[in-house]
């Protein structure tokens, strides 16, 4: 019987009635001071996310991703012929050595050939060596400026896939040209080869630099780098192609 004026709480662990001041329950026998410091460590805590999506990586993904919304099937089936097309010749750039200059020999070499040439003329006036090295901006450039259209002002990442899988055709096509600095070896559109006349645009640009010796190692990264892109470029394709399929066939 709890004594008249005596205040009283409850035990933290059995509810039982507690005197005010007493150090332990008088049912469980739990003893309050220590077992306060328990309850708190085992008081879960709100747990923090394991990961947030970051905004501007889901920026990246509306933009590469979901900002393609087409859904007719003809547009799809277009889609997949020129996939599988650039998936065949692209195997073809990728297993063929660059010093066999099979690039060089392809028919895109021609469509590439204007954009060298142009970008001669188009970086000329700031001076002699961005003149050489303007030949391999300018045709690596026109594909990156298709690309940038393609996701900025029509919204359609699959020309963009293709854009990028042209510079890294782009990028294999000028790799021979490279490892053939110091040799001189390959023709000129004039007919003659670099032997013959001054040099060509890779020899001036590595003698300038004074890294001739280097040409073989500096092409052979221009080609892997172009086959890393171009084995982007078609996971990127096919994974838009995939989205496509999906939207038309629900």
């Amino acid at each position: 019987m709890i004594a008249a004026g005596t205040s009283t709480a409850h035990c933290p662990k059995c509810q039982a009635d507690r005197l005010d001041g007493a150090d332990e329950c008088v049912r469980c026998g739990v003893i309050f001071a220590k077992y306060r410091p328990a309850v708190a460590k085992t008081t879960p805590v709100a747990s923090k996310p394991s990961f947030v999506r970051s905004e501007w990586l889901l920026t990246v993904r509306e933009w590469l991703i979901e900002s393609d919304t087409t859904t007719d099937s003809m547009t799809f089936y277009s889609r997949a012929v020129l996939f599988v097309l650039l998936t065949w010749w692209g195997w073809k750039f990728i297993i063929t050595p660059l010093e066999t200059n099979y690039t060089g020999e392809a028919f895109l070499h021609l469509i590439n050939l204007p954009f060298h040439e142009a970008g001669h003329l188009i970086f000329m006036p700031f001076g002699r060596f961005m003149m050489f090295l303007g030949g391999s901006l300018g045709q690596i450039l026109m594909p990156i400026i298709c690309l940038g259209t393609f996701l900025v002002k029509t919204r359609d990442p699959f020309g963009a896939s293709v854009a990028l899988w042209w510079t890294a055709e782009s990028l294999m096509d000028i790799a021979p040209y490279i490892n053939d600095a110091r040799a001189m070896d390959l023709m000129l559109i004039g007919g003659v080869t670099g032997k013959e006349t001054d040099g060509h645009d890779w020899n001036n640009i590595l003698t300038m630099l004074g890294l001739l010796e280097w040409d073989h190692r500096l092409a052979h990264l221009t080609h892997n780098l172009g086959i890393l892109l171009m084995l982007v470029s078609l996971a990127w394709g096919g994974r838009l192609l995939l989205c496509h399929y999906r939207r038309f066939s629900r």
